[in-house]
């Protein structure tokens, strides 16, 4: 079986080493990226099965950078988990508006953060062909 790649999308060096070694010990191939505008070259070149996004990113925000995915034909339907500090309604509304499938807090319980991830993979599979 094919190990799903999840793009890990974080400018904090020491929690994108946390975040990926998380998701390896649970059996995910995981490649990084620690700011917007790469994180977009990523999605297209290396087409990940799910982008797990941060909102507060240099150069561009986590909101933007999952509308630009959504507006990206080839990449639109690529799942996208922001995970970030930003707590109020407001950013959980923007996050929906964006086009994000989960919005996840932090701190984080790890348990959680895989059940979503495994989740949506689960529903992405099951809705319609793959690559």
């Amino acid at each position: 079986m094919k190990r799903r790649k999840i793009l890990i999308v974080e400018d904090e060096e020491s929690l994108l080493r946390l975040e990926s070694i998380l998701l390896t010990s649970k059996g995910f191939e995981v490649i990084g990226a620690m700011d917007g505008p790469s994180a977009l070259k990523r999605v297209v070149s290396d087409r990940p099965d799910l982008v797990l996004l941060d909102v507060m990113l240099p150069e561009m925000n986590g909101f933007e950078v999952c509308r630009q995915i959504r507006a990206n034909p080839i990449v639109s339907q690529t799942p996208v988990v922001m995970l970030t500090a930003k707590k109020n309604g407001q950013d959980f509304e923007q996050g929906k508006e964006c086009g994000a499938n989960a919005y996840i807090t932090k701190p984080f319980k790890s348990a959680k953060v895989i059940e979503i991830i495994e989740q949506i993979l689960s529903e992405s599979c099951s809705s319609g062909p793959g690559e």
